[in-house]
């Protein structure tokens, strides 16, 4: 692997020599008045240069999402043409465009890359497209070609200055991660320290502009044609995370919150940050080894039992959700290792701090609240809640976003639903309309919008891991319930007061727990009964009809 050492003079950066090629190619010149040549500065042209290029290469990224909304509009509209709403042949045929629509989105997401690939992970996150879109764009990856290190050089030299590079023993040139915004090299500090630079790609902000300027306006296109399907509030979700994403010093801010939150957790590492070596476009932090977490093989070879990290992960998470109120907002695979390093034999690194979303506490309070309902089936509290939530109607579908059941449903949550309420649950599904989405997504407070972005991706985990929903089930419900204890916070110590709270809300998780087990268990024992009802009755039937032939 090419490592840079210590400051070296020599080439020009190519990408400068390019962009003053590009420059001169478009005939720019520049006279005063006199005839005389104006004296620029010396990194005019290449700036020039550079915005000439992101420009062009905003419009052609346009156009492309352009042709592919308008193919959608016209095959939508064509296909289904005559055809009676809600019949048989109606559902089939808007599979089939669904379908085809789906893989038109995908392969633009992969041409334009960048935005578009993290716009098609952040839908399917939400799962409230048809289940065509979320099968076909899952397949996204962030498979981003590595910006030359010559073009990662100049951005860190005029973030950290022209000696930045005395302050180091080594630094990798070849990145250890891409995605799309930023790309991450390792490094090792004249003081020995392991680092991870994270450095923002040249004209990002600029391509942002673009590309979320041309989202907003191809949803406000589709809304035109298709008034039911209004997706404005998902740009304007997308549009915040991203921008978010872009300051590297409120990232910084955002990990140290979250490192003091998790100080006394044995699962959770968050790497430290170097503020010296931090700035809007640069981050500097604590280099940690590991693999992605959904890397089943690896964790085969650490000898670690894939149940404990899901554990660990769905703790983590339902903590920061239910009691913090304060919400790291991308847990995808890539933004979460598994580290050899920690008491349990392997401990979670939180990456990526850019985005967070923090509840208000009434918010908070609300939520804990909706999943006590929700594991209670207390439907009359889940339709109360989504008074509060503002959803009206649309609470009856809580139920089913969250548990898989419908709100009349009275079996416990985390078994296998009879063939009845599965019946009754797809026929609800069936009923769901675009509009009814659309309106339920307007209604919610953004931060319930994070937080269904966020099940989703840990859901996602989850499956991946070959875990059932229990651990989720359970450890959602525990947090609940301490969530809603007010001497319970990260501050509260070890006072007599704040033990008594701790004593009371853990005796109501396990009051609570109980009831779902033995719910389960019941349950569990009635089906098996019945099937070995059925069984017997099969068995004294065949023992009859041998007895007669």
């Amino acid at each position: 692997m090419k490592r840079f050492r210590f400051p070296a003079k020599g080439k020009p950066a190519r990408y400068l020599i390019a962009a003053a090629a590009a420059a001169t190619a478009t005939g720019l010149s520049l006279h005063a008045a006199n005839s005389d040549v104006l004296t620029l500065p010396s990194d005019y042209l290449p700036k020039v240069s550079e915005k000439i290029h992101n420009e062009i290469n905003g419009i052609v990224r346009t156009s492309r999402a352009i042709v592919t909304v308008c193919s959608t509009v016209v095959d939508y509209k064509s296909s289904l043409r005559g055809i009676q709403v809600g019949s048989d042949e109606y559902r089939e045929k808007l599979s089939e465009v669904h379908l085809r629509s789906a893989n038109r989105f995908l392969k633009l997401c992969e041409t334009n890359k960048g935005f578009y690939v993290k716009a098609g992970q952040f839908i399917t996150a939400m799962r409230l497209v048809p289940k065509e879109y979320s099968s076909t764009l899952s397949s996204l990856q962030d498979q981003v070609v590595p910006c030359p290190f010559e073009a990662i050089k100049a951005i860190l030299t005029g973030n950290l200055g022209p000696d930045f590079l005395e302050m180091f023993f080594s630094i990798d040139e070849q990145p250890i991660a891409a995605a799309s915004i930023a790309q991450v090299h390792h490094a090792v500090l004249k003081d020995g320290h392991e680092v991870a630079i994270k450095v923002q790609y040249p004209g990002i902000e600029q391509q942002m502009y673009f590309d979320t300027r041309t989202m907003s306006f191809l949803a406000k296109a589709v809304a035109w044609f298709f008034p039911q399907c209004r997706f404005e509030w998902l740009v304007s979700v997308f549009a915040e995370a991203i921008s978010l994403e872009l300051d590297f010093v409120q990232e910084a801010r955002n990990s140290e919150r979250a490192a003091k939150n998790f100080r006394n957790n044995k699962w959770v590492r968050v790497p430290l940050v170097f503020w010296e070596l931090t700035t809007r476009q640069v981050l500097t932090m604590q280099f940690y080894r590991g693999h992605k977490i959904d890397d089943l093989d690896y964790l085969n070879q650490l000898g670690v039992d894939p149940l404990e990290v899901v554990e660990g992960l769905i703790e983590l998470f339902a903590e920061m959700i239910f009691v913090h109120g304060y919400i790291h907002g991308d847990p995808h695979p890539g933004n979460i290792l598994v580290s050899p390093e920690g008491s349990s034999g392997f401990s979670l690194v939180l990456l990526d701090h850019g985005v967070y979303k923090e509840l208000d506490e009434q918010m908070r309070k609300n939520y804990c609240q909706l999943w006590k309902a929700l594991v209670l089936n207390d439907s009359m509290k889940i339709i109360n809640l989504g008074e509060k939530f503002g959803v009206g109607m649309y609470s009856r579908y809580f139920p089913v976003i969250f548990t898989g059941r419908t709100i009349e449903s009275k079996h416990p949550v985390g078994v296998q639903a009879p063939f009845e309420e599965k019946r009754k649950l797809k026929e609800e599904l069936k009923s769901i309309s675009m509009e009814d989405v659309s309106s339920f997504m307007e209604s919610l407070p953004p931060e319930f919008v994070s937080i269904l972005r966020v099940d989703g991706l840990l859901r996602y985990i989850i499956r991946k891991l070959g875990a059932s929903s229990w651990p989720r089930l359970l450890a959602y419900t525990k947090y609940a319930v301490y969530g809603l204890s007010p001497k319970l916070d990260i501050e509260s110590g070890f006072s007599a007061e704040a033990v008594v709270y701790r004593l009371k809300s853990e005796l109501e998780y396990l009051n609570i727990r109980t009831r779902i087990v033995i719910g389960a268990l019941i349950k569990g024992a009635l089906y098996l009964l019945e099937k070995a009802k059925t069984a017997s009755h099969s068995l004294y039937r065949s023992v009859v009809s041998l007895g007669i032939s």
